[in-house]
């Protein structure tokens, strides 16, 4: 596993190149209940990332990890202090001009490992993979390993399938495996569970947590989060990406 940010110049030379995958983890910052950072989404997508990214070394691809992307489209969680939004053009620019840039050193593959789940956000990561599809010689094509998509969310939790899972025990449990200092011990054990039906909701027409009742920017039952609940599902997520790299490029297994 590598990670660019870490490199040397003369070192990130020895990486790039046309049979490399750049993966890159996409966030937000934004609320995430009272006992979860305002990263959250980041650490989720950097776990499943940097999972991955082992095993692709194992297998003997060159995977290198792209410093994340820490906003995203963020308006569900208006109302709470701490969230920082994109309009969708701009995030739509900050991935292309990556990959653009990514071209100019001979890449060809960058995948998106994405925490964020708000719609608005997933379709514009689903609509640039579109247009980066099959985009010719000398390109840098750019795939998506969605796990909102029904092939990947059945082989996740329960309440990440239900949609009540914001800040509830499917993202607390990452996060106390990816990142424990970081949560709030005393918080998380006392929240009772919520449901708000946000799958629901969202096909109404609702577009904030407030609204849907989620008076403290969080639903699900983060007080159930475990540790082991969290390495199974960075286990999982990561098996998505690799998965998909097979499935997409191939020639490099």
């Amino acid at each position: 596993m590598t990670e660019l940010a870490k490199l040397t110049w003369p070192e990130a030379s020895k990486f790039f190149g046309p049979r490399s995958i750049a993966i890159l983890s996409m966030g937000s910052t934004e609320p995430h209940g009272p006992h979860l950072p305002l990263d959250t989404d980041v650490t989720i997508a950097m776990a499943q990332s940097r999972r991955a990214a082992e095993k692709l070394t194992e297998l003997g691809v060159q995977a290198i990890l792209l410093p994340p992307m820490p906003y995203g489209i963020t308006r569900f969680t208006q109302g709470f202090p701490g969230g920082v939004t994109l309009r969708p053009g701009t995030l739509w620019a900050f991935i292309e001009d990556i990959a653009l840039s990514l071209q100019q050193d001979d890449v060809r593959r960058m995948m998106i490992s994405n925490g964020h789940l708000e719609p608005a956000h997933i379709k514009v990561l689903r609509n640039i993979c579109v247009d980066y599809s099959e985009c010719g010689p000398g390109k840098c094509e750019i795939v998506f390993a969605d796990n909102t998509r029904r092939r990947w969310a059945a082989t996740l939790s329960d309440e990440f399938r239900s949609g009540d899972c914001h800040a509830g025990s499917y993202e607390s449990s990452i996060v106390l495996a990816a990142d424990p200092d970081a949560v709030h011990h005393d918080k998380l054990a006392q929240l009772p569970e919520k449901t708000v039906h946000l799958i629901e909701n969202i096909q109404k027409g609702v577009q904030s947590f407030a609204d849907m009742g989620a008076d403290q920017a969080y639903c699900g039952a983060p007080a159930q989060a475990t540790l082991e609940e969290g390495h199974e599902m960075i286990e999982r997520l990561s098996d998505m990406i690799v998965t998909t790299c097979r499935e997409t490029w191939p020639d490099l297994f």
